[in-house]
């Protein structure tokens, strides 16, 4: 058993470190799925720091877990994990523990490393205006000449596609599955319960589930649209809806409004013809009241009947 404030730092600091490797990693995955096309620098770096956030994170768990022990020297061993090195923290994992990852992963572990050691502040020097963009061309290098798809030329850039997707998601799935199994072996094996994972939580759906694309969720949001138009889904919230008037909502096809529900992050210009509604008064002052408990937690049960008659 470890001295009482080791065990509490592995057990509860770490365990808290990987809910939070978890949660960048999640973020990273579900910020990818939203992506139309790879062609703007501040998406891609948003995917990269994400994750590279997510991996360095997790790797410095397991050395941790595998390299300290009551005698090691506490400010040297803190020293020597102020890195972000991916390539770097991987070695000091493998001289202990056998990681099977491939020349692929490995190269994507050199890709984040690059990334946050250098390309991530490239644009803050003058000299970049002589350069590429790195983080964008390396990280289109990476998935064109893996997946053996060709970069547009027009617009520098790849299109999303779920090929894309499932490619990125299962490459980081085998580093993070990889190091979360050698965490979990080694609490086992020291005492400590590092690996547990909060039910439902961001990192649960990455560390538990393993599920590294939002395939399954962006599936049942369009059934749930179904069910809602074909009035499958009956109840009291269902039944007032249906009383409220809808806003005039002309300027595209239906199919264009469900894609802003499943993504609102690609094309928010669809929103200015609210804004424009609001601007125009054609939406009524008691309208926020009137849609306020659409969705809200508090309103989640099957008798709900309406606002309550004092408001």
């Amino acid at each position: 058993m470890f001295e009482e404030p080791n065990f509490f730092w592995k057990n509860f600091r770490l365990g808290t470190e990987l809910q939070s490797s978890g949660t960048f990693i999640y973020n990273a995955l579900y910020f990818l799925d939203k992506i139309e096309y790879l062609r703007f620098e501040e998406d891609i770096f948003e995917f990269l720091y994400n994750t590279s956030q997510g991996i360095e994170r997790i790797q410095k768990i397991a050395i941790i877990l595998l390299d300290h022990n009551d005698d090691t020297n506490q400010e040297e061993f803190e020293k020597d994990l102020i890195t972000h090195n991916h390539i770097n923290l991987h070695e000091r994992i493998v001289a202990k523990k056998e990681l099977n990852l491939s020349r692929l992963h490995k190269r994507f572990l050199d890709l984040l490393s690059k990334f946050y050691n250098s390309y991530r502040y490239n644009r803050f020097n003058k000299s970049s205006i002589y350069h590429k963009n790195f983080d964008k061309y390396e990280f289109l290098n990476f998935v064109s000449s893996e997946l053996k798809i060709e970069i547009d030329p027009r617009y520098n850039c790849l299109e999303n596609t779920i090929q894309v997707k499932k490619f990125l998601g299962k490459c980081v799935s085998k580093i993070v599955c990889e190091l979360y199994e050698l965490i979990r072996n080694r609490a086992y094996e020291i005492g400590t319960f590092t690996y547990e994972i909060r039910y439902q939580s961001k990192a649960f759906k990455i560390f538990t589930k393993k599920q590294y694309t939002f395939e399954s969720e962006n599936n049942f949001k369009k059934e749930i649209i179904v069910s809602l138009i074909n009035n499958s889904l009956k109840d009291d919230f269902t039944d007032y809806i249906k009383t409220l008037k809808s806003l005039n909502f002309e300027n595209h096809n239906s199919s264009y409004y469900i894609k802003y529900l499943l993504n609102d992050i690609e094309d928010i210009s669809v929103l200015s013809e609210y804004e424009y509604l609001l601007y125009d008064k054609q939406v009524p002052k008691t309208r926020n009241q009137e849609i306020e408990g659409i969705g809200e937690a508090q309103y989640l049960n099957n008798d709900w009947d309406g606002r309550d008659e004092e408001e």
